[in-house]
């Protein structure tokens, strides 16, 4: 029997944040999957390894994490004042499945750096030394997000003393901004309310703060699911009564969000809503065994991503974490304290993390006019992936 041979297709693998995704540049791929569509969803598939019932991705490039089984495809932009879009795609580890319906923030700090590799950014934006301020558009959401990247020499300066917690080594700060990041035209707070009574079947009903902003996230205090809100991952990953409970709330979070009409849709949107648990500031050991003291931060926050609690913390779900925390009255604002507040320092498994965000009433309702914070990011790997010809 004949077999068709493997294909190379160029493509970086990168570090950005707590998150890694191999990158291509649009004009790289396959004819038939410079589209959206079938073949770059298999295509996408392939290279990172999924579906695969082991849970390893050990043919493929993903690491069996949500945080590791990504894609990110930039072009030159199509957006006047923007420089490059940005797609992301998150790929399933068991099904054959690719979730376009959110932005990744984590890998949006190694976007600005990837674009200016691939001559992406005209070269008059670039300075000799200083920051490149990469404007990017953000395809998935129609946003607009911009990475200020470090530059020395007219090069992109990957190292540096920049530390982020759920990252072993220190790097160059990336600093990113996500502009207007809730939903034009459509309430940042979706149900109307900044807390409500969220009625899950089987479950309970929790109080619960539903928000837009960055990507859609259900809030909800730990002590009304008989937690700490200090886990870290395994009091949570090995608990399957947990993650069906955590899985359950999320669907009817989406119902409520307006996201889908009918319970069984959450199957086929796992990336979006994503559902988070907060609680107020308390001494915790992270799962680098460092100790946080209670006075280090404002509040705790856990997420779960993909049916799994993260090991860090989601960009996008901590630009969530900003606008809410700026609106006075949300559960997120109420576990810091309460008041007005322009920026929090959260605690997450692997640390801290400190995002900003400036929010004001517009029109009679909450709005985020920006959301700040530092990431970094880096190249692992530069080259080609290659996968079977007929896989797509």
């Amino acid at each position: 029997m004949a077999h068709v041979p493997q294909i190379k297709i160029p493509a970086t693998y990168m570090r950005g944040g707590t998150s890694k995704g191999v990158f291509f540049n649009l004009t790289d791929l396959p004819e038939t999957a410079q589209v959206a569509g079938e073949a770059r969803d298999n295509l996408l598939l392939r290279v990172i390894g999924s579906p695969d019932p082991y849970g390893k991705q050990t043919d493929g490039m993903g690491g069996a994490t949500s945080s590791t089984s990504k894609t990110v495809i930039l072009a030159k932009s199509t957006q006047a004042d923007h420089d490059v879009d940005y797609l992301f795609g998150q790929v399933a580890i068991d099904r054959a499945f690719v979730d376009w319906s959110g932005n990744c923030g984590n890998l949006t700090a190694a976007v600005g750096s990837f674009a200016i590799s691939q001559d992406l950014v005209d070269a008059s934006r670039i300075p000799e030394n200083g920051i490149a301020v990469v404007r990017i558009w953000q395809a998935n959401i129609n946003k607009t997000i911009i990475a200020n990247v470090p530059i020395t020499n007219g090069e992109v300066q990957e190292t540096g003393d920049f530390e982020l917690d759920g990252v072993t080594f220190p790097a160059a700060e990336v600093a990113v901004e996500f502009m207007k990041p809730s939903a034009d035209g459509e309430s940042m707070f979706p149900t109307g309310n900044l807390v409500d009574d969220l009625e899950v079947p089987g479950v309970g009903t929790f109080k619960a703060t539903m928000i837009t902003a960055g990507i859609p996230t259900i809030f909800i205090n730990a002590e009304d699911i008989n937690y700490s809100g200090t886990e870290l991952q395994d009091d949570i990953n090995n608990d399957d009564k947990a993650l069906a409970m955590f899985e359950t709330i999320r669907a009817y979070g989406a119902i409520k969000m307006g996201l889908i009409t009918d319970i069984k849709e959450a199957e086929s949107r796992q990336h979006t809503p994503k559902v988070a648990f907060v609680s107020g500031p308390k001494a915790y050991t992270t799962s680098s065994n460092k100790n946080i003291a209670a006075n280090d931060i404002d509040l705790h926050v856990r997420a779960l991503s993909m049916g799994k609690l993260h090991h860090a913390m989601m960009g996008t779900a901590a630009v969530a974490i900003g606008a809410a925390a700026a609106v006075p009255g949300t559960l997120v604002n109420l576990a810091a304290g309460g008041g007005e507040r322009c920026a929090v320092i959260f605690g997450h498994p692997s640390g801290t993390l400190r995002v900003g965000a400036e929010a004001s009433i517009e029109n009679g309702e909450w709005a985020v006019s920006k959301a700040i914070m530092s990431r970094s990011a880096r190249v692992l790997m530069e080259g080609w992936v290659r996968i079977p010809g007929d896989s797509f």
